[in-house]
């Protein structure tokens, strides 16, 4: 009896540590997608930053081309506006998300074919340092998104797998979006400098 009293402690204190130790492990992936999540918030943030600067060095070249400007400093502030908890993410705010920046991608390229009508503007150090920069935050955003979706593969192949997936279940652990291509990104874009 007592044998069997001291297997049956020991099976449960197994148990319990193994149980332990696949909790915590799945804290530490979701707060690894967390951090993942403000890294990529920090790279767009610093697009929007950029941007004010951008269109005011345009605007002292290009004032006709209000239509244009005005179209970008209102697809930042749509952009900017899109708060995503990553606690909270699912699909449909990853693609609220996505959409606001995807809009604002397309603002910023319309003010860059601004550029090529004025040689003037194309020769301005400043409106060179501030595309350069720019250029480097695209590059930025784009290197924090693959990193975010592979921490999120991580973290949702943890989620999903028996039998870490009935700890999920308990504790409310869920998979996680991914960063996806916008829809027409499979199509080359039409460059016009009509």
């Amino acid at each position: 009896m007592k044998k069997t009293l001291i297997i049956i402690l020991a099976v449960v204190a197994v148990f319990a540590i193994w149980a332990i130790s696949t909790y915590n492990s799945l804290v530490g992936e979701q707060q690894k997608v967390e951090e993942a999540w403000a890294q990529v918030e920090n790279v767009y943030q610093r697009r929007a930053d950029l941007i004010p600067n951008l269109v005011e060095t345009v605007k002292g070249y290009a004032k006709h081309e209000k239509e244009t400007l005005e179209g970008v400093i209102q697809a930042r502030a749509n952009a900017t506006s899109v708060k995503v908890d990553a606690n909270t993410l699912d699909e449909a705010s990853m693609k609220k998300f996505q959409d606001a920046q995807g809009e604002l991608g397309s603002a910023l390229s319309r003010l860059l074919v601004v550029q090529e009508r004025y040689p003037d503007l194309k020769a301005n150090e400043n409106f060179k340092e501030l595309q350069a920069q720019l250029e480097g935050t695209e590059n930025r955003i784009t290197v924090e998104r693959k990193n975010f979706n592979e921490i999120a593969r991580s973290y949702n192949t943890s989620v999903k797998t028996f039998p870490k997936n009935i700890f999920a279940g308990m504790f409310g652990f869920q998979a996680k979006p991914y960063f996806q291509a916008q829809a027409g990104a499979d199509k080359a874009p039409k460059v016009s400098f009509d």
